[in-house]
């Protein structure tokens, strides 16, 4: 018998809306269309039903002009 599979709690969590809104004013289109992603990748990344690659992530937060931690979090316990 096989043992099952821990749930993934690790989770990253973003702060994509309130930068776009607040420094930027971009649309979710918008931002896409900068980084390179689809308006629907920018809707699943923020409400956090989707993981970036670490490029899609580095160059979101290289669009904001701030670290990419000011982006990004990772939570262990999810």
């Amino acid at each position: 018998m096989r043992p099952k599979a821990k749930p993934n709690k690790d989770k990253i969590t973003n702060q994509i809306r309130r930068i776009r809104l607040a420094r930027t004013e971009l649309t979710q289109e918008e931002l896409g269309k900068r980084v390179g992603a689809t308006r629907q990748t920018i809707i699943a990344i923020e409400a956090g039903k989707y993981a970036p690659s670490m490029e899609l992530a580095f160059r979101i937060a290289r669009e904001f002009g701030v670290p990419f931690e000011d982006v990004f979090q990772f939570d262990p316990l999810g």
